[in-house]
């Protein structure tokens, strides 16, 4: 018992010995690195904002001539606001103005008789249907605009017998699918 004892204190001696020359040889080493000199950064020059690229889609894409077209305003949620313009003689396109950009959505057919026109390009889908319209971006998978109402759509009376007998379509005159 006495040699484990005597092995254990020889050992807590060394270890205690050995300690604070390890923490010696640390702070040498900080007090090195602490002088060494600081290299400076070299100087990042400001420069002016960069104008706005025009993408290779805005000079595929020509702004759609909405003249002759039927204008729509739709109120939709957090304040966004969106117009339809759509031209009697070609019920097959309308041309969106969102967010200041004139965009012409082609039409898609549906099973459920909703009006859906999308632009393969810009990634944008405009669904009608009676109650309300709604702006998708394809692209990202969200939606950029709900419960979108025209002033007809916000005139409409909400009860039920009202809504059964009402068969208004989902996007006033023009839009409406042929028969």
């Amino acid at each position: 018992m006495k040699k484990y004892l005597s092995a254990l204190a020889a050992l807590t001696l060394g270890m205690a010995l050995a300690v604070p020359s390890i923490t010696q040889a640390a702070n040498t080493e900080k007090t090195t690195a602490a002088k060494a000199p600081v290299k400076k950064r070299p100087a990042v020059k400001k420069t002016a904002p960069k104008k706005p690229v025009v993408s290779k889609e805005d000079e595929d894409d020509p702004e759609p001539d909405v003249a002759g077209s039927v204008a729509v305003d739709y109120a939709c949620e957090l304040g966004n606001k969106l117009t339809i313009h759509a031209n009697l003689a070609d019920r097959d396109h309308i041309a969106l103005l969102w967010k200041n950009r004139l965009i012409r959505l082609e039409r898609v057919s549906t099973s459920t008789g909703a009006n859906r026109f999308e632009s393969a390009k810009r990634g944008l889908v405009w669904i009608g249907i009676p109650a309300k319209g709604i702006l998708l971006d394809s692209r990202k998978g969200q939606q950029l605009a709900n419960e979108c109402k025209s002033a007809e759509q916000l005139a409409m009376k909400t009860t039920p017998e009202a809504t059964a007998q009402n068969t208004a379509p989902a996007t006033p005159g023009p839009l409406t699918a042929k028969k």
